[in-house]
């Protein structure tokens, strides 16, 4: 019994930075309905910016936090002005997206590359190794406090949403573009600025990734299936939804790791979205398209 609580206190802890991971790309997507696949390739910047201040400066990655953000969300206006911008309104954008984002998460992983090489490297603070015990189960220190910073922010960006004028024309954009725009709504603007708060997302998300996990430029790759299942899962563009899977896969993904071993727990979420997609595309909390 003392081992099944262990596996659920690890998947829970984990399943906060999987939920800020997959934050900002819910977001954008419900925005802007960009499909963004180079958000795991913005995680990673953001975890280089944590790893050289924690080496050259001795900064804490939670200390950085908010300047990977600030640095990866000015990112995101200059990528949204140059790469995004002009074809917002196209009827074929999300199509798009898709292939113009790809593109962007190569250029990434080219100069992250370039610039600090394929090595793995890891935020080392004291508490990453270190762990709180209740009885015979512990917590890992960096695991908790990445999730409880990761929750943090979560809840401060859906208290944004709904209770400020900004966060009624954001949700207003999400619900419908056209409307929004009608009833005086800048939704260009809007878009920019959602784009932002996404990328600056993934810099936090990153900041907290550099000492969870060992990380490289073409790392990734192996986050986009991660990232896709917890949106797809959750309902396109539903961040509360994407809170959920996170935290239902990262728990569903620990046991299966468990029981059959690590290389069949990333495998949950490549079956997760598989499933998903089949049984209900549209996710928990995602709208079931009506047909023409």
């Amino acid at each position: 019994m003392a081992e099944l609580i262990q596996i659920l206190v690890l998947g829970l802890a984990l399943g906060g930075v999987y939920a800020l991971m997959g934050a900002g790309l819910s977001l954008v997507f419900g925005v802007m309905r960009i499909v963004n696949l180079a958000h795991p390739s913005l995680i990673m910047a953001g975890a280089y910016v944590a790893y050289w201040a924690f080496r050259l400066l001795g900064a804490d990655p939670l200390a950085t936090l908010p300047a990977a953000a600030a640095i990866l969300a000015a990112t995101g206006v200059i990528l949204y002005r140059l790469v995004f911008e002009r074809e917002a309104r196209s009827a074929k954008y999300s199509e798009m997206t898709v292939l113009l984002t790809f593109a962007l998460a190569m250029v990434v992983e080219g100069g992250l590359g370039g610039a600090f090489t394929n090595t793995q490297r890891v935020t080392s603070p004291d508490y990453a190794t270190d762990a709180f015990f209740i009885g015979s189960v512990f917590i890992p220190k960096g695991q908790l406090y990445a999730g409880l910073v990761s929750l943090a922010l979560i809840g401060s960006l859906a208290l944004f949403l709904k209770f400020s004028r900004f966060g009624y024309a954001i949700r207003a954009t999400t619900q419908n573009r056209e409307a929004a725009e009608l009833l005086g709504v800048n939704v260009n603007f809007v878009g920019l600025v959602s784009f932002a708060i996404g990328v600056g997302l993934a810099g936090a998300a990153g900041s907290l990734v550099s000492f969870v996990f060992s990380f490289f430029p073409a790392k990734h790759w192996e986050w986009i299936a991660v990232l896709m299942s917890l949106v797809v899962l959750g309902g396109m563009g539903s961040i509360l939804g994407t809170v959920l899977a996170a935290f239902i896969l990262s728990t569903v993904a620990a046991y299966v790791g468990f029981f059959f071993g690590a290389t069949w727990s990333t495998l949950t979420f490549f079956v997760a979205l598989f499933v998903v997609l089949l049984v209900r595309p549209q996710g928990i909390f995602g709208e079931k398209p009506e047909l023409a």
